[in-house]
């Protein structure tokens, strides 16, 4: 009985460590754990450059291993200290850490002379680090119920889009065909995007003044296009937090995380999590 009791308190104080930065050691960790982020996304850039490759790349390999070791080492203890390991596993955070850290095994599992090329684009998937960076912004759970919340409505705005894209893009084709390069109409289409979203690459214009006159009008339209879903995104976002007002006093919120499910967003006077009831 002892034993199980030693068992999980030191699992209960990795939890801590890991999940909650309300406390010293939660606090350091998450430190170390952002500087190794920075530095691996700098150490990806510094390989994709030829010549510095070349003059430092063991430097840069023992480099990334250590970090690879030590990001190998974190998703071991985020699974072992928490009751439901597969609330993590399957989660976004969760899915991040893991492509974050197996390309550099992958890298020398399937490395071979046929297939040294491909697999370099197996390390260059490290980058995916940099997204382990959005736990540590503290409106992100915020942002992501906003997110969540307009989900819907950005669906139904982007099909919008796509059936305007569709027939501006036919209508370009029958206004200006081949000469002024408009060659078909999923090219008439590609045309429409990329001015819908004032990008203008500029690689085909159009020439005739009824062309010319629909191009201006679906440049205007795509300003207005553009501040559509963020107008969404910021008006769930606002919602979201006005949901978090009580009585006229703002409901405050810490970083800890239950140790059953992994939920995060609790009050700070909160003893169950909202989410499973399990004790804080």
């Amino acid at each position: 009985m002892t034993d199980e009791k030693a068992h999980s308190g030191w699992k209960h104080k990795l939890h801590e460590v890991i999940y909650e930065a309300d406390t010293p050691a939660g606090k350091f960790f998450d430190i170390v754990l952002f500087i190794l982020i920075i530095l691996s996304v700098i150490l990806v850039m510094l390989e994709s450059v030829d010549h510095i490759d070349e003059q430092h790349h063991k430097i840069l390999l023992t480099l990334e291993w250590i970090i690879t070791i030590f990001f190998s080492l974190e998703y071991i203890a985020r699974i072992i200290s928490i009751k439901k390991p597969w609330k993590y596993i399957f989660s976004f955070y969760g899915v991040i850490d893991f492509v974050s850290t197996i390309p550099l095994y992958l890298s020398y599992i399937l490395a071979g002379s046929q297939v040294l090329l491909a697999v370099r684009a197996f390390r260059l998937l490290r980058v995916f680090r940099i997204l382990k960076l959005v736990k540590f912004i503290g409106e992100a759970s915020q942002l992501q119920s906003a997110l969540k919340a307009s989900r819907t409505k950005i669906a139904v705005f982007i099909y919008v889009v796509l059936i305007l894209s569709v027939i501006l893009g036919t209508l370009m084709y029958l206004i200006e065909g081949d000469e002024a390069g408009f060659t078909s109409i999923p090219t008439s289409i590609y045309w429409t995007i990329v001015t819908l979203t004032t990008v203008g690459y500029g690689d085909i214009a159009p020439q005739t003044p009824l062309g010319q006159f629909l191009a201006t009008v679906i440049m205007i339209l795509g300003y207005g296009i553009i501040a559509v879903p963020t107008g969404i995104v910021t008006a769930e976002f606002s919602r979201n937090k006005k949901s978090r007002e009580s009585n006229g006093h703002t409901v405050h919120v810490n970083t800890q995380a239950c140790p059953s499910c992994s939920a995060e967003g609790h009050r700070d006077n909160a003893t169950h999590c909202y989410n499973c009831g399990h004790l804080l």
